[in-house]
C-alpha cells in the first residue's frame, strides 16, 4: 500500500508556544477557588467544544470579573503570538507537499488556538481540531476527520507527535502508522527530519 498522506499533532511537534500563559487553565483553578469540583472530563470538553474563554466561564459556571477576564484574554492574545514554528516543520511539510504527500494537522486545543497553526501553516491539505470535531485524540472519530479530510485511507497514512499514546499508539489502533516525536531523548524520532525522509524513502520505494 503506498504512503499518501501525512499526518502532524500540532504544539510540541509542528509548533511551540514561547511564552505560556494557560488562560483556560486559571478559568478552571478560579472556579475551584469558588467552590467547583474540578472534572476529570474538563480539559476534555475545553477541547471538544468551540469555546472562547467568555463562553468557557459560562459553561462551568464560573464567576470571571470584567477586569480579570480583560486580562486572561490579553494573556491568551499574547500567548498566540508567542507561537513559532519548529524548522523541521516547516522544512518537513514543504518537502512532503512538493513530493505529492498530503499533510494534515490532527490537534486536540481549544479554539482560539487554531489560528495560530492556519497562521503558519497556512497551506496544508486538511486541518483536524478538536473543537471543531467534537472528539478528542486517541478517539477514532478524529482520526476518521483527518483522513477523511484528503479521501486517504488509515492504511496508507503515518501520523507523528509528541503524545505516545496520542499520535502513536492511538493511530496505530485505528489502522495508521503512528510514530512517537521526542524532542528531549538522545535517540529514536528527536527531529521531524528523520520521520520525513522514512517516509519520502517509503513512498519512492513502493
Amino acid at each position: 500500500m503506498p504512503v499518501t498522506t501525512a499526518i502532524f499533532d500540532a504544539f510540541g511537534t509542528l509548533l511551540r508556544i514561547k511564552n505560556g500563559t494557560h488562560p483556560y487553565r486559571q478559568i478552571l483553578r478560579l472556579g475551584i477557588a469558588q467552590g467547583r469540583f474540578a472534572m476529570a472530563t474538563d480539559a476534555e470538553v475545553l477541547m471538544s467544544s468551540p469555546m472562547d474563554l467568555r463562553e468557557a466561564a459560562d459553561f462551568f459556571g464560573i464567576l470571571v470579573k470584567p477586569i480579570l477576564m480583560d486580562q486572561l484574554e490579553a494573556d491568551l492574545h499574547d500567548e498566540l503570538a508567542s507561537i513559532q514554528p519548529y524548522a523541521d516543520g516547516i522544512e518537513g511539510v514543504a518537502a512532503l507537499q512538493a513530493a505529492g504527500i498530503n499533510v494534515v494537522v490532527c490537534s486536540n486545543l481549544a479554539k482560539p488556538y487554531a489560528s495560530a497553526i492556519e497562521r503558519l501553516y497556512p497551506t496544508l491539505d486538511g486541518y483536524s481540531f478538536s473543537f471543531a470535531v467534537g472528539a478528542i485524540k486517541p478517539s477514532s472519530v478524529i482520526y476518521t476527520h483527518a483522513v477523511q479530510s484528503v479521501r486517504a485511507l488509515p492504511q496508507e497514512t503515518w501520523m507523528v507527535g509528541d503524545s505516545k499514546r496520542c499520535d502513536c499508539d492511538g493511530p496505530t489502533e485505528f489502522g495508521m502508522r503512528g510514530f512517537y516525536l521526542d524532542r528531549d531523548a538522545s535517540s529514536g524520532y528527536t527531529t521531524l527530519y528523520t520521520f520525513v525522509n522514512e517516509l519520502l524513502h517509503t513512498a519512492t520505494a513502493l
